[in-house]
């Protein structure tokens, strides 16, 4: 981690979003849940292969480990003495189904389940009742004790309504609260965290589904989907972070050759990602200041180490930064091009993999 942070300092990318809760792993220690450590930290094996691989293969391998609250706090220190931020996020309601193996009583459904073994979209989701949301504050006490910035990302994104539809404590809070239906409740789930987060003195991010549902007054929102939830929430007021699919999925395919490793799919050659403009069409010239910058999302479902984490973020983050810091007018991809072969000998002495994709 500092390793990737002192890359991002040199290509002046001053913030590190760190997605430290999954659905098949707990990657951060709460000392008033320990179960989360000790129980969501570990799943029981790992998907071999492609997600789309028939019949999916497993390695039969217990795997995981979490980082503790002192190793944050020298990673945060380290990264603050080369000007970098970190976000830290703790999906919910989604993406937590290593939250509810620990403590099944904050689903719906109160029933025992494992951390995910294979990749995608589970079913489980935080219940919004009151002991979930006692829950998720003391968890957030303590996250916001170890990461000191401005804001704090709450995930948000592809939250699978079924339990709730199914959940008799959920149709009466959507009744209660005159809720029109499970997207509202999303929408009050996470303008109740976000009340929260205020009250602490941060503000929150989260994925552009936020916006689904009625988007809570203070969120910034991260658009990965597109560029439509970027447009209706800088037209609203709402500061907005753009990391949209087309450029900014760096866990994509970078080049057509038959030897590149394995990935999630996708394709993103480094021209594309330099080429990016974060602003999109449709924001009003007096709502551009709420696009605050870019994020190059580094998704690891296929990258089992550092070497191969490196290899798929560079040197497209440094296409993403050049990007981001320069006007059109002082772009041009032949000239980066002999800039990169300069650069990547910098990343040799360093000890860092890249690809070398530039075409």
């Amino acid at each position: 981690v500092k390793k990737y942070i002192d890359v991002l300092s040199m290509l002046k990318l001053n913030t590190f979003h760190w997605h430290l809760t999954e659905d098949h792993g707990w990657r951060i220690e709460i000392k008033k849940y320990p179960k989360l450590t000790a129980v969501g930290a570990f799943r029981n094996e790992t998907l071999i292969g492609h997600y789309n691989d028939q019949p999916h293969k497993f390695d039969g391998e217990r795997y995981g480990g979490f980082y503790t609250q002192e190793e944050i706090k020298g990673i945060v220190v380290y990264a603050q003495s080369r000007n970098v931020t970190i976000i830290p996020e703790i999906e919910m309601p989604g993406h937590s189904r290593a939250a509810m193996a620990a403590y099944p009583e904050l689903s719906c459904t109160t029933e025992p389940v494992e951390v995910g073994t294979k990749w995608g979209i589970y079913e489980d989701a935080f219940c919004p009742k009151e002991e979930t949301f006692e829950f998720l504050e003391n968890v957030l006490d303590e996250v916001m004790e170890l990461f000191p910035g401005e804001y704090i990302h709450i995930g948000g994104d592809e939250v699978p309504k079924i339990n709730w539809k199914n959940c008799k404590h959920c149709q009466q809070l959507i009744a209660e609260k005159g809720l029109k239906d499970e997207e509202e409740l999303q929408s009050y789930f996470i303008k109740r965290i976000e009340d929260y987060v205020n009250s602490k003195g941060r503000k929150i991010i989260g994925w552009d589904e936020i916006i689904e549902g009625g988007l809570a007054p203070n969120a910034t929102v991260m658009s990965w989907r597109g560029t439509e939830g970027a447009v209706q929430a800088a037209n609203q007021g709402n500061d907005v972070i753009m990391s949209p699919l087309s450029h900014c999925y760096f866990d994509y395919y970078q080049s057509n050759n038959d030897e590149e490793p394995i990935a999630i799919g996708g394709f993103l050659p480094l021209k594309k990602v330099y080429e990016f403009n974060p602003i999109p069409e449709g924001v009003k010239a007096e709502r551009q200041q709420h696009i605050l910058g870019a994020q190059g999302n580094v998704w690891t479902e296929y990258m089992k180490d550092f070497d191969k984490v490196s290899y798929m973020a560079f040197p497209r983050a440094m296409a993403l930064s050049e990007a981001l810091w320069s006007s059109d007018a002082n772009k041009e991809y032949t000239d980066f091009v002999k800039r990169w072969e300069q650069f990547r000998s910098r990343l040799e002495l360093l000890d860092i993999k890249y690809a070398n994709h530039i075409k």
